[in-house]
């Protein structure tokens, strides 16, 4: 038997250190080959590392949030044969996990953007007819699940870590669910009391991309000078015309939301304020101003706030937008957005739907020097020419970075913004 090493790989593009974001198997563990091991992230992509080989994890390199070199030696597997562990092998590299230095790992989920999505080592299923003893885990050890399978555990009230795992490293899997729930059917138990006493207590470590949303929001609000610009604006018309769209070329062209009109508006008012389309190099005191409108479409995942780009968002028309959208979206939701899809925006276009509430404050998107966030649409009596008339109102919240941006040209581009919705025939004017 022999040892082989895989270290940590050159992801390209200059990177030299990387986050180790999670693990997928643990000293022991036997692996398969092209079997993912572990996650690791640079900015806000997450890349998975596959084994190469087959064989018995040895000793793993790191603990999940860890930054580690490229080059580091990642993990140790033993294989059939001499491996490429030789006794020649430099001293100084530091001691890797051993099975009594390992340490429990807790475990938070991030976003998994990779092109190769997670193949676990097959695992057999629990006997349906037997319904598995729970398994207690500690109150601070979270069990593996996907993002996929805590959500559905969430909406069903289970608790994940009375779950048994069927996958590798005990990874809860959709099939336990399923087992879990249908077990919970046959044997009915008293629901908990809302008013029991609680004091269990979860710590969750920082890293990934959490740890990458943290950081950029810190520094953002550290280095811009941010000021904030609220302006209402009658989406009536608006709403009208996205109706009547839908209603005749809903089913052959897709059905339209409001965010391509909001790109369109967008897009025509940077041609008034080009000041707006730029990107700040404050180390190097440089504006770098656009022609192209590459507009960021802030776009929540179950595991943090992504902004995926709509590049050159001026050449595309209502329905081209909103399948850009879409796609980038559903990207985001499913961890398969490439590093390119979230990188190179020149503003930024925020988000909540119907849970935008009145008035937000959004973060400046660095190195961008403006973001405008929608507020949800309501109706409010409001007074047109002298008469008291329901209108669907909506408010626009945007925020900038003066070191940049005078406030009279935010409040002017925000302005423009609200004329062309408001009268939504002029956007398409040339």
């Amino acid at each position: 038997m022999g040892t082989h090493v895989i270290k940590m790989p050159d992801i390209g593009e200059g990177i030299a250190q990387v986050e180790l974001v999670e693990w997928f198997v643990k000293v022991g563990d036997m692996v398969s080959e092209d079997q993912v091991v572990a996650d690791v992230m640079t900015d806000k992509a997450t890349v998975d590392i596959p084994s190469p080989v087959a064989g018995r994890v040895l000793a793993l390199g790191g603990q999940p949030g860890e930054v580690m070199a490229v080059g580091s030696e990642l993990i140790r597997i033993e294989v059939e044969g001499a491996g490429n562990l030789r006794e020649s092998a430099p001293q100084h590299a530091e001691p890797m996990a051993t099975p009594r230095q390992a340490a429990p790992q807790t475990r938070i989920e991030v976003a998994a953007v990779t092109a190769t999505p997670f193949k676990p080592a097959p695992a057999p299923a629990p006997a349906p007819a037997q319904r598995p003893a729970p398994v207690a885990r500690e109150a601070n050890e979270r069990p593996l699940a996907s993002p996929a399978v805590r959500k559905r555990a969430w909406d069903a009230g289970i608790e994940l870590r009375f779950v048994v795992g069927s996958g590798p490293a005990g990874r809860v899997l959709h099939d336990d669910l399923e087992l879990y729930l249908a077990q919970d059917t046959q044997s009915p138990s008293t629901p908990p009391s809302g008013y029991e006493k609680r004091t269990d207590e979860e710590q969750i470590p920082v890293i990934g991309l959490r740890r990458k949303i943290a950081q950029r929001m810190q520094d953002a609000k550290r280095r811009a000078a941010h000021f904030s610009y609220v302006e209402e604006v009658d989406v009536t018309a608006l709403e009208e015309l996205r109706a009547q769209l839908n209603h005749k070329w809903g089913e052959s062209r897709g059905k339209l939301t409001l965010l391509p009109f909001l790109v369109r508006a967008m897009v025509v008012a940077l041609r008034e304020f080009p000041q707006i389309n730029v990107r700040y190099d404050d180390e190097a005191q440089l504006i770098t101003r656009f022609g192209a409108a590459h507009i960021g479409v802030a776009a929540q995942s179950s595991n943090g706030l992504m902004v995926p780009v709509v590049r050159h968002a001026e050449t595309l028309n209502l329905w081209a937008a909103a399948d850009e959208i879409a796609h980038l979206a559903n990207a985001v939701r499913t961890g398969k957005a490439t590093r390119e899809e979230l990188t190179g925006s020149t503003i930024t276009l925020t988000s909540l739907g119907a849970l935008g509430g009145i008035v937000s404050t959004p973060v400046v998107n660095l190195p961008e020097v403006a973001i405008v966030g929608v507020n949800r649409i309501v109706e409010r009596p409001m007074v047109v020419k002298g008469q008291i008339v329901i209108r669907k109102m909506m408010n626009l919240s945007s925020s900038f970075d003066h070191r940049v941006v005078d406030g009279m040209d935010a409040a002017q581009f925000i302005q423009a913004m609200r004329g062309l919705l408001e009268q939504p025939a002029t956007l398409f004017l040339e």
